[in-house]
């Protein structure tokens, strides 16, 4: 019996808190933040390509549609390798302008799309996802925790890093993103963001090789994305 009431008192405080959540957004909505701020920054069409000795020998382009679905507002598309050593790593920074679908921020407020949930859409299968933190110069606010996977789909493998890194701050989890747009919006009037991540192709079984790839790409282009991904 006991239990029964405890069970019921639970299901109580999640109806409450939902309805407090609700309710937070219908004001912060409705009544703080009408006019939305949206940074200058410069253009990804100006993003170097060549970056020490790595280098991108052409930006890719999306389609219409999957741009469209996206609700993306410009991004960086490209193959990055070099000779000596043997190195590739597949960049991709979604830059939106907003996140809010009245803005013309795409189809809602979290219009930024999880990798995680992605991912098994497009055939693959995530065999590692784990929170990791990254220490390297040019990320906002210092040492932050992101995404580390390892993805399979066939004889196929790649490690892949990513974080949402937006308004200043690097988050790695989507509930904490989906707080911090509502509330810097409701105090800063801002929500654009950006998703930064990289994918490195894991030859041969060799998931340290990967991962010397990325560690040695990494410091050189993250100090770059500021002027790209306003703070």
């Amino acid at each position: 019996m006991e239990s029964g009431r405890t069970q019921a008192g639970k299901r109580m405080i999640k109806f409450a808190v939902a309805i407090g959540f609700l309710a937070l957004n219908f004001y912060t909505y409705n009544f703080l933040a009408d006019n939305a701020v949206i940074p200058e920054r410069n253009e990804f069409s100006e993003f170097p390509l060549e970056i020490g000795d790595w280098e991108c020998a052409n930006t890719e382009v999306m389609e219409d549609k999957v741009e469209n679905n996206l609700g993306v507002t410009d991004y960086l598309l490209c193959n990055f390798a070099r000779e000596e050593p043997p190195g590739l790593v597949g960049v991709y920074v979604g830059y939106h302008a907003t996140q809010v679908r009245e803005e013309g921020g795409g189809a809602g407020e979290n219009s930024i799309h999880p990798p995680a949930h992605c991912l098994p859409g497009s055939g693959w299968d995530i065999i590692k996802n784990e929170s990791v933190e990254l220490d390297l110069p040019g990320l906002p606010g210092g040492p932050s925790r992101v995404k580390r996977l390892v993805i399979a789909r066939g004889n196929a493998r790649q490690l892949v890093y990513y974080w949402y890194q937006s308004r200043g701050r690097v988050v790695s989890d989507d509930w904490k993103k989906i707080l911090y747009v509502g509330w810097d919006r409701a105090t800063r009037s801002r929500t654009d963001g950006s998703l930064v991540r990289f994918t490195i192709p894991i030859s041969r079984n060799d998931d340290e090789a990967a991962q010397a790839t990325f560690d040695s790409f990494a410091p050189q282009i993250i100090p770059r994305l500021s002027a790209f991904v306003p703070e």
